[in-house]
């Protein structure tokens, strides 16, 4: 591949990042000849070539010079007709759309054996962090025991606001929709799904297995309040936004996405901001740490544009792990320690918590932490997302390593 022609679907906040970093990008050998957009009369900060501008997709996939595709558009079934009809036309593609990847990502492996191209994704997974690569290159081993971090910028932006600024938890949320860490409709980030589909992209570059994201419990902080923060004060912890996946043993491993307490001795404690935080465990190197910066127009273009650089050198992901011999299998049969703040005895009866270890009840909040196993969470997932309800995790995967 002497130069590289670029097919760039969106121009938004990403896509203009991405134009602007191509442009500075000169070892590169890069350059973008027609981007695909919705609307070609809309306003734009950006200064373009009217000419390079099209709103009919035909005119990237059908150009016989372009011969890589890059993909940022927010709309994911529309992520899904770009990726697989260049996928079947034979041309590669970068894409950052972490909603369709893990909804589609077994046949989208397929598509890529079966038409010899290649889908390569590291900015769909923490932004400027190359976790994925590291994963798929690195890490490519039966060593890895846990993946575990802060995978959303922008639910990580409104707990750092309320914990290390004192803020309320409205106005951070507003804060962080002014700055545009954060949608008008945040609900993506602070519940969840945003973290849960980089944790199932990340655990089948982790341990080979796809876990649809259906099976997975999840669990945001819109339900925080004020008494949680307090809670969590008064035990010098904070609570962040966790995604993990770890293997319980050799040959099972669990998931999930919920809210966390963690104590100032963790390294993610220390990740603020929008900036993201990811811990990788394994048997013989013990806990290696990526930070950085997981949301943004320019991080996520320079992740945009590793890939860019990587495919100039043919890379592309093999996906190693799914063909072991001995894959482990998804478990939720797991006991997981929560605490739990909820609304009245009547509602706390309809929880089968295995044990209780401690309970607290008042006439403005009752909180109870006790064990209870995932399958159990999952099963009353949404009795839990009821009005006067908070469920956070309590660490006690790997405690005895972390002394």
């Amino acid at each position: 591949m002497n130069t590289i022609k670029i097919g760039l679907f969106g121009l938004g906040v990403v896509g203009q990042g991405i134009y602007r970093v191509i442009g500075r990008a000169t070892n590169a050998h890069a350059e973008i000849k027609r981007i695909c957009v919705r609307n070609i009369d809309k306003p734009r900060d950006l200064v373009i070539d009217p000419a390079l501008l099209t709103d009919n997709a035909d005119d990237i996939l059908l150009d016989p010079e372009i011969n890589l595709v890059v993909e940022v558009v927010d709309d994911a079934e529309a992520s899904y007709r770009i990726v697989t009809g260049a996928l079947r036309r034979g041309i590669p593609v970068v894409s950052g759309n972490k909603a369709m990847i893990a909804r589609h990502l077994p046949e989208l492996i397929e598509m890529q054996r079966r038409y010899d191209t290649a889908l390569l994704y590291d900015a769909s997974s923490c932004g400027s962090i190359p976790v994925i690569r590291n994963l798929e290159e690195y890490y490519d081993n039966d060593l890895l025991l846990e993946v575990k971090g802060i995978l959303n910028g922008s639910s990580n932006y409104i707990l750092s606001r309320v914990f290390d600024h004192d803020e309320d938890y409205a106005d951070a949320l507003r804060r962080a929709q002014k700055l545009g860490f954060a949608e008008s409709d945040p609900s993506f980030d602070i519940e969840g799904y945003d973290s849960l589909f980089k944790l199932i992209i990340i655990t089948v570059h982790a341990l080979g297995v796809y876990v649809a994201p259906e099976q997975v419990f999840t669990y945001g902080i819109s339900s925080i309040s004020d008494f949680d923060i307090r809670y969590a004060r008064e035990k010098r912890m904070k609570i962040k936004l966790v995604a993990q996946v770890v293997k319980v043993a050799d040959d099972r491993f669990t998931m999930f996405v919920m809210p966390e307490f963690v104590s100032p001795s963790k390294y993610i404690y220390s990740v603020d901001d929008e900036y993201n935080g990811v811990v990788i465990r394994g048997e013989c190197y013990d806990r290696q740490f990526m930070f950085g910066k997981g949301a943004g127009s320019l991080p996520t273009a320079s992740s945009i544009l590793s890939d860019v650089m990587a495919r100039r050198h043919g890379y592309r992901y093999e996906y190693k792990k799914m063909d072991y011999l001995n894959l482990p299998s998804y478990t939720t049969d797991v006991m997981l320690k929560i605490y739990l703040r909820y609304p009245d005895e009547q509602f706390l009866s309809a929880i089968p918590f295995a044990s209780v270890s401690e309970k607290f009840v008042s006439g403005t909040a009752s909180y109870v932490m006790g064990e209870i196993l995932l399958s159990d969470l999952i099963a009353h997932r949404e009795l839990l997302r009821a009005p006067g309800v908070f469920v956070a995790n309590i660490p006690r995967f790997f405690l005895n390593l972390d002394d």
